[in-house]
């Protein structure tokens, strides 16, 4: 039998055993920064890493946060996922997981803990996994903060990185992805009583509606464009006192490292706008663009993959979120994503895996780890010959 069939039919007899992990997953929460939960999390993923691996995981303990590794000597594939949510401790009492017909929900379930059940489930199926790394983080919604450095480090010894992020809901991996910063833009003025003294202030809600304002006109009116969007604010203390001070998050998405620069440097640049406020900036460039270049050789591969599976054709998407695929293209290491989950909602009260496409995802993974695992165009790399 064509071996690519063969794991495809190996996937759809493992489809009622990927179920039943996706639910044990979902249901052990995962809230960023919550270190009981993550523990927790890690524990049950560290015995599952181990069963198809053969090898014990190393458990990467930086400022706290458990972070799973399971390095291969002669590393020419890295697996890449991560295992915490968006969502705090105690959602999943209110939105357990659910099976609809072939439709899961609940909290994380296509960000991206089917794609990690897919992952194991693929890596049960490899002949070989003695070349195959496998790196799970748990601070990829917060930033990726504790975890860079590991995963940059890792990538440096691989010829290629695999991500298990979802794929779009069309179920296209992702070729591309767009640049990521973050900033905190914090105004300082002076208080006073609001109804006595008004004049007396330097008002921060108002200096920071000015920012707003202006921050709004650094993005690409175009919807693909570059977006420049504050998100959190917080200013004032009583509603009889002028306010002191205000903070502002912003959030910046672009396509090229040209724009996150040139955004960069015009926040960097703010002045205020009411006399005797002032303005201070925090944060910066966290993710560069992941390019579509060094995805395209690793995307013929998965289609070749996907025509002998029967899968219809899979094309290369462009992604306007970021992950930590960013951070492994920056490095010049090839790079596809999206290899996980079919479903969509990400974030969202109505996220959703399509359980009938976890069989042939996971067939596609395994026959991907397998070819990456022979080609001598994707072999390990020395670090020195990474930029």
């Amino acid at each position: 039998m064509d071996r690519p069939r063969f794991l495809l039919d190996a996937a759809q007899r493992r489809r009622a055993d990927m179920v039943d992990r996706l639910s044990t997953l979902v249901s052990r929460e995962s809230a960023p920064g919550s270190l009981p939960q993550l523990e927790s999390c890690a524990d049950l993923l560290a015995d599952w890493g181990q069963d198809v691996l053969g090898r014990p995981a190393h458990r990467v303990v930086i400022d706290g946060l458990p972070h799973l590794l399971w390095p291969a000597v002669h590393q020419r594939v890295l697996l890449l996922g991560h295992f915490d949510t968006v969502f705090p401790v105690g959602t999943i009492r209110s939105r357990p997981f659910d099976v609809r017909g072939d439709v899961a929900t609940g909290p994380g379930v296509c960000d991206m803990k089917a794609g990690i059940v897919q992952m194991v489930t693929a890596l049960s199926l490899v002949e070989d996994t003695s070349t195959v790394g496998v790196l799970l983080t748990c601070d990829e919604e917060s930033g990726s903060g504790t975890s860079r450095h590991l995963i940059e480090r890792e990538a440096r010894r691989s010829g290629a990185v695999l991500v298990c992020e979802a794929a779009t809901p069309d179920g296209h991996l992702k070729v591309a992805r767009k640049g990521g910063s973050v900033y905190r833009v914090t105004v300082s003025g002076r208080a006073a009583h609001a109804g006595v003294e008004p004049q007396r202030g330097v008002n921060a809600t108002v200096e920071v509606a000015h920012q707003v304002l202006t921050l709004g006109g650094l993005g690409v009116a175009d919807s693909g464009g570059t977006s420049v969007t504050p998100t959190v604010l917080s200013a004032g203390t009583t509603t009889n006192t002028v306010p002191e001070r205000a903070s502002l998050a912003v959030d910046v998405r672009a396509w090229t490292r040209d724009e996150l620069e040139r955004v960069d440097h015009a926040i960097r640049g703010l002045v205020p706008f009411l006399p005797e406020a002032t303005l201070a900036v925090q944060g910066g460039i966290n993710r560069y663009p992941m390019s579509a270049e060094l995805a395209w050789p690793l995307l013929e591969v998965a289609q070749s993959i996907a025509r002998r599976l029967g899968i219809p054709r899979l094309t290369g998407a462009y992604a306007a979120g970021a992950s930590d695929g960013n951070f492994t293209a920056a490095l010049g290491v090839p790079t596809l994503d999206g290899l996980g989950a079919v479903g969509g909602g990400a974030h969202a009260a109505d996220e959703y895996v399509c359980l009938d496409r976890m069989p042939e995802r996971t067939a596609l993974l395994a026959g991907l780890v397998e070819a990456l695992s022979t080609m001598e165009r994707f072999g390990e790399r020395p670090v020195d010959d990474i930029p």
